[in-house]
């Protein structure tokens, strides 16, 4: 185990409370503004196909609609009448005087039947955002566009009865930001009062039960603080938020509860406050650092990521695991050496609860595995392969529903356009094709080919439109074309704005914007994406081209298909790096290896229950989904496998290093497993439950991504806490005697004693 500096951080314990608190005060502002400055889209840190036709479609327009928002007018009257008329006109003014706007389309300016509703009623203007106002993840202009939008439907006469929403990725961006701090500061609000009841009942004291929130809270304000500055160097995702509020929360509070209740034994053996806190340090310091370390590798493996989202979790968990750890191993020592007996105050509440943490419940538990851990081991194993079992189902993607927040602005705004036929029309799949240098995509050399992919890719059902320069006018044949485009500047002139965003000044870059039909989901339309891709790579007609395939559907694609890749890699990182720290803490072989497997049946085990709830839909309805999701984002199973495997990793620990302590005082396996567990099975239960209240609160916002995490988390704790540590655990601890030990442990001989010696 590891040794600290007990004795030191005891001896300078008004110190070492006087840092901390410098220390909170010092980065609470800026954990309290920490959402401002973190992203919602990830990115792919290495180039992509999908990063690659971004950077083209930069690089070869001058203003490009690379992003834009859709602002959706839904009005009492048809489109065309005047009052609807002055609606879209004024809005557009309005728009277009934005310095960070550099073009607005509607039905107005290109008449497209596509813009507008089948009941006439509903239109959509498409407003083009200039580069500059998207490159700094820092700054959104969607607060702004949405007060120019109210400010000009009030200054109009006749506006009355009209809805605007703005939609679109900008929108779908800054309202997931804004909910994910919402749900955050809510679930903290739920959390932190049910925390408390079950601290109060697990100490009985309401001294003793505060501690740990307040070293919960502590390590969440400094932890955001600190990714508040760290996100100034590098981006950040909005799951830090949400990954950092629950770990800190779950392990700030856990690690305080073991801190907390073998500082209440050192008391009631006879040790002074000092003498106390010392012995804690000593014993469980050592059992929370080597917890931390745990859950510091699943983070750890994350960092090795390309991704955005998995690297900034990984970066926030280090943090506030750090920081939990640091203040449960001094700066709750020092405070616990400070108040003595008082935190068992008040003492009549002590006496009332006395009755919860009467042993002999869990002794006689802790006894009838020992007298039969083959049955255990049949029926907890026959559990867990049935919850398993859901987990050879799970469809990896995008979810079909429900995947941006419906009660948000802009996701009501997203859910107009699909009523209206037109929501692919904002996330289209983006084709960019660039010849070599001094060519035309107009040429009669290059045109029939451009063609022929625009046809091809239009044949598949879920496609309903294709839009280019080879689709300007449907129906053409090549030859026609080529007649159409004979006077290539005549027609540019004639449509200016649509090739200024299909066509490069130069003709050597040219887009094709490919838009599913409405009924394509998210996850067709990743699967529509790899469709294009192998159409295009069967193209014999433009080659020497570079063709690439971006987008919303194809940059989640590049993403899935880049970390499934590393997933094996992470898995098997974390895997043995956890079992040598084990090794190493407990010399023992079997030890380290039973704690691996059994982590991962807990987590396989809440991966099925997570895929047959959300994936199939059974009992979906209990967190506020109208339905099955039908898939699985990529970053769910990563992110949970990495955060929760050194979490549930913390009860392993926490049972081991007692069971470990009573038999290296007597050598007997079976009665150091015995009351081990007895020992320490209220602490866990009442640390899983604290953990399982942290997560399961965020299993009910209104960010899917975070609902899944949320529950993988919750249902992973309470499988391990349970199924695992009080049934699996000591059952192959009994049946496995002296080899638990093994190599090289050797137990203490006592006359008389019945001790066993492993060699």
């Amino acid at each position: 185990m590891i040794a600290l500096p007990a004795r030191q951080l005891v001896r300078w314990r008004v110190w070492v409370i006087a840092a901390w608190a410098v220390l909170a005060l010092l980065f609470v502002p800026k954990a309290t503004h920490v959402q401002r400055v973190l992203a919602v889209r990830g990115m792919n840190v290495e180039q992509t196909e999908s990063a690659r036709a971004a950077q083209l479609i930069r690089e070869a327009f001058p203003n490009p609609i690379a992003d834009y928002v859709a602002v959706v007018v839904h009005g009492p009257v048809r489109y065309t009448n005047p009052r609807f008329v002055a609606v879209l006109d004024s809005l557009s003014a309005a728009l277009g005087r934005q310095s960070y706007i550099s073009q607005v389309i509607s039905v107005r300016t290109i008449g497209e039947s596509t813009f507008v509703s089948p009941d006439r009623h509903t239109t959509f203007l498409i407003a083009a955002l200039t580069p500059a106002s998207t490159n700094d993840v820092s700054r959104t202009v969607v607060p702004d566009l949405r007060e120019t939008v109210s400010s000009t439907l009030q200054r109009l006469p006749r506006a009355d009865g009209f809805d605007v929403k703005i939609t679109g990725n900008p929108a779908l961006d800054y309202d997931v930001r804004t909910i994910s701090a919402e749900d955050t500061r809510a679930a903290e609000e739920h959390a932190l009062p049910l925390t408390l009841a079950v601290l109060v009942l697990a100490f009985g004291a309401l001294v003793a039960a505060t501690l740990p929130i307040i070293v919960g809270v502590l390590a969440i304000t400094i932890a955001l603080g600190i990714v508040a500055v760290a996100a100034q160097f590098q981006t950040m995702s909005v799951f830090v938020l949400n990954i950092t509020t629950m770990v800190g929360l779950g392990v700030g509070i856990d690690y305080s509860l073991l801190i907390v209740t073998r500082f209440r034994e050192e008391l009631n053996r006879g040790l002074s406050p000092i003498d106390a806190a010392v012995r804690t340090i000593q014993t469980a310091g050592s059992a929370v650092v080597t917890s931390g370390l745990t859950v510091v590798v699943g983070f750890a493996a994350l960092i090795l990521t390309p991704l955005t989202e998995t690297r900034s979790v990984g970066v926030g968990g280090l943090i506030v695991v750090a920081v939990a750890v640091l203040l449960a191993t001094t700066f709750l020592p020092a405070a616990l050496a400070i108040l003595g007996r008082d935190i068992d105050r008040p003492k009549w509440l002590a006496r009332a609860l006395a009755w919860i943490h009467t042993p002999q419940g869990w002794e006689r538990w802790a006894r009838s595995l020992g007298h039969h851990p083959w049955r255990a081991i049949l029926g907890g194993g026959l559990v867990a392969a049935l919850l398993t079992f859901p987990l050879t189902q799970i469809r990896i993607g995008l979810p079909v529903r429900n995947w941006f927040p419906p009660d948000a602005e802009s996701g009501q705004g997203l859910a107009a356009l699909r009523d209206m036929g037109a929501s692919g029309v904002i996330q289209p799949l983006r084709v960019v094709v660039q010849l070599p240098a001094r060519e035309s995509a107009l040429s009669g050399r290059r045109l029939p080919g451009l063609k022929a992919l625009s046809d091809s890719i239009s044949r598949d059902p879920r496609v309903r439109e294709v839009r280019g320069v080879a689709t300007l006018r449907p129906g053409l044949s090549t030859l026609q074309l080529a007649m159409f485009y004979s006077d290539a500047d005549a027609i540019r002139v004639r449509y200016p704005e649509f090739f200024n965003a299909y066509l490069s000044t130069d003709r050597r870059t040219t887009l094709m914007d490919v838009i599913a039909a409405d009924s394509v989901s998210l996850t067709g339309m990743m699967d529509l994406a790899r469709h294009v891709r192998r159409t295009i790579a069967r193209s014999t007609r433009l080659r020497g081209a570079e063709v690439v395939v971006g987008g919303f559907a194809a940059s989640s694609l590049d993403l899935q298909e880049n970390l499934l890749s590393r997933f094996p890699g992470i898995v098997a990182m974390i895997l043995g790096v956890t079992a040598i720290m084990l090794l190493i803490a407990f010399r023992s072989v079997l030890v380290p290896l039973k704690a691996v497997v059994l982590n991962c049946v807990s987590v396989g085990a809440a991966f099925g229950v997570t895929v047959l709830v959300f994936q199939h839909g059974y009992g979906a309805g209990l967190f506020g989904l109208d339905g099955p999701t039908e898939a699985i984002f990529v970053v769910v199973p990563v992110l949970v496998f990495a955060t929760v495997f050194g979490l549930s990793m913390d009860y392993e620990v926490f049972l081991l290093t007692r069971v470990k302590e009573v038999f290296d005082k007597t050598g007997r396996n079976d009665h150091a497993t015995m009351e081990g567990l007895s020992t320490t099975a209220s602490t866990i239960t009442f640390a899983a439950l604290i953990m399982i209240i942290v997560f399961g609160n965020f299993a009910f916002t209104r960010v899917l991504a975070v609902q899944f995490i949320g529950f993988g988390l919750a249902l992973a704790v309470l499988l391990d806490a349970t199924l695992i540590r009080m049934v699996l655990v000591p059952a192959i601890m009994h049946i496995a005697g002296r080899w638990n030990w093994w190599p090289g442990v050797r137990a203490p001989r006592r006359e008389g004693s019945d001790v066993e010696e492993v060699t």
